[in-house]
């Protein structure tokens, strides 16, 4: 080895630690960055038997990072399903709660089996009309905060959507970047940390997928498959939100373009994140329980109607009925049934109404003989809260239960969602935990290594540099030698 080959090697040596160094140094800036990955400069030897730094790239865990991204979504999900059986809860209470519609039933068959061992008793009747106001009102809020949840389901529904196209405008901007920094041989380590920041936050409203091509363009798919950034083109998510709810309303899809992704229509429907979780609250939990509620006002209505003694086929609603009308519900009215119910005007005191009514009839006239111990109505009214009714399966609880029953189980069973819901956000928080510090791990910052790597590259510099002034030395000593030559 000549002199002159030492030289460049020795230069390409001090270039070669000043591009590590730099790339350690990085690192360490980098390290309470959310989301930067660890720089690797990547060294190759040269011809000579020298070396450099040919490119930087990210350390990289794709699994991991995949894991990250799906518990996020998972996360998400939960967090948003479990947000709206919260303020259910909040509502109608725990099972055993005071505020329960079980429980209120159950103040109200209380409540007529004291007034039908006194039926001449005025207060009696009162506190059994009371009852039964406080559960037809218990009812009618049950339905409104069902109807909010909706509708705040439905907005926020609206914001992800907004949230999922800008998130994909700038995700197509970056990867747009690293394609044509990849093509030119740039350095993108940083816009590829760019991108997954933006995925991970695109993965908290959308359960998404994603594959990589060779010049470093990433293509997105929905959790179902639908794509939402194919070959550089975005596609475009929309929906249309829905002021107001009642129990009857069906809430809009969200569409990417054109394709429902969410709704009973939907062939390829979103499985996770929060609009997922939004779209499961909007029309899946909460129009449950709401035809659970309205099954246990039709019940009610049916179990407190009045036959005419003088024409069987002649039964109008008795204590409880559909708004204003003693009409029975026709099967299309009971949606919604628990938002109208009320207590009959001609029973309710602070309308005028006589609450005795309630033992001797309400339409018509049961204590014709004026009996002063009539209870025959009442204990019917008994018989008819014990005996099993028929409910539909909309409610997801069982067909054939008692009143007192039905509702009981509609309480358990929304708590047993916030149950399930709670479990499985906690168990989501965990693995998204554990799927984070894996990746952190793998492809993060460590600090100490980054450190004693830096020490090193010192090291070696200091070793590069002195190579070098040796070698000049060298180059002095030889040329001095020439001159003395020459001169001699």
């Amino acid at each position: 080895m000549n002199l002159t080959t030492a030289t460049n090697i020795a230069q390409q040596a001090l270039s070669t630690v000043s591009a590590e160094s730099a790339t350690v140094s990085r690192n360490i800036n980098g390290v309470n960055i959310p989301g930067f990955a660890q720089k690797l400069a990547n060294v190759i030897s040269t011809y000579d038997g020298g070396s450099e730094v040919v490119s930087v790239t990210n350390a990289q865990n794709q699994a991991l990072f995949g894991n990250v991204l799906g518990a996020t979504s998972a996360s998400a999900t939960q967090a948003a399903i479990s947000n709206g059986l919260t303020s259910l809860l909040a509502i109608v209470g725990e099972p055993g709660s005071d505020t329960s519609p079980a429980e209120q039933l159950s103040d109200l068959t209380n409540a007529i089996q004291q007034y039908e061992a006194s039926p001449s008793s005025s207060s009696l009747a009162t506190a059994a009309v009371t009852a039964a106001q406080k559960l037809a009102g218990t009812l009618n809020s049950a339905t409104a905060t069902v109807q909010q949840v909706r509708e705040q389901a439905d907005t926020q529904m609206a914001s992800s959507v907004s949230s999922i196209n800008s998130l994909l405008t700038q995700f197509q901007n970056v990867n747009q970047q690293i394609v044509t920094g990849t093509a030119t041989g740039a350095d993108v380590t940083d816009l590829q940390d760019t991108r997954n920041s933006i995925l991970t936050q695109l993965s908290q409203q959308i359960g998404i997928t994603t594959s990589t091509g060779a010049n470093g363009e990433m293509s997105v798919y929905t959790d179902s498959g639908v794509a939402l950034d194919q070959g550089g083109t975005v596609s475009s998510v929309t929906f249309q939100p829905t002021q107001t709810y009642t129990a009857g309303t069906t809430g809009n899809a969200v569409y990417i373009d054109g394709i429902p992704v969410t709704g009973s229509s939907s062939t390829m429907p979103i499985q996770s994140g929060a609009l997922a979780g939004l779209a499961t609250l909007r029309d899946d939990v909460t129009v449950t329980y709401q035809a659970q509620l309205d099954q246990t006002a039709s019940g009610l209505i049916s179990a407190f109607s009045e036959t005419n003694p003088a024409n069987s086929s002649d039964t109008e609603a008795g204590l409880f009925t559909n708004g204003a009308s003693t009409a029975l519900p026709t099967s299309a009215q009971v949606t919604g049934l628990a938002g109208t119910i009320a207590v009959n005007a001609a029973v309710d005191p602070s309308q005028s109404g006589n609450p005795e009514l309630l033992g001797n009839g309400i339409n018509f006239n049961f204590n014709t003989s004026d009996q002063g111990s009539f209870d025959t109505q009442l204990e019917q009214y008994l018989t008819n809260l014990s005996a099993n009714q028929t409910f539909s399966s909309a409610g997801q609880i069982g067909t054939t239960n008692t009143l007192e029953g039905y509702a009981t189980a509609s309480v358990s069973w929304l708590d047993t969602e916030q149950q399930q819901v709670t479990s499985e956000s906690a168990f989501q928080s965990t693995l998204l935990s554990t799927s984070t510090t894996a990746l952190s791990n793998s492809t993060g910052i460590n600090l100490d290594d980054e450190m004693s790597q830096m020490l090193d590259l010192e090291n070696s510099y200091s070793a590069s540099a002195k190579l070098l002034t040796t070698i000049n030395d060298m180059f002095a000593d030889l040329a001095n030698a020439v001159d003395q030559a020459t001169s001699a």
